[in-house]
């Protein structure tokens, strides 16, 4: 079993390009993607975190944000994904495909026996 810090630090690094990947299909408000997030599974520790997360990405320029007026509800910020954010996701989708299929392949070439193997 991965431990809990092992994987705080894998979510640490794709948390960001998760979210411009929702982004990229488009506009979400900020809670909708804490709820995509939370959906998938391992993704969200909590939604603490997403908020911080973006703000930083719309300060890097990676994302923008608008406010939408509704009569019926409560003003609502949503973030949309910029050129460069398309660009920084292209690029994540490119580098994650080559890490993960390392990895998967160390993984794969270094597995050690099972316990039932190691108890003869």
């Amino acid at each position: 079993m991965v431990s809990s810090t092992t994987t705080t630090q894998l979510r640490r690094g794709v948390v960001g390009p998760c979210i411009l990947a929702l982004l990229s299909t488009g506009p979400r408000y900020g809670l909708q993607l804490v709820k995509e997030l939370d959906r998938s599974g391992q993704l969200l520790s909590s939604q603490g975190t997403v908020y911080p997360l973006l703000n930083r990405l719309h300060e890097s320029g990676l994302v923008s944000s608008y406010w939408e007026m509704s009569d019926s509800e409560r003003p609502r910020r949503y973030y949309e994904i910029t050129n460069e954010g398309r660009r920084e996701l292209d690029e994540f989708r490119n580098d994650w495909a080559e890490f993960a299929g390392a990895v998967n392949t160390l993984m794969a070439s270094t597995k050690a026996p099972s316990s039932e193997s190691e108890s003869r």
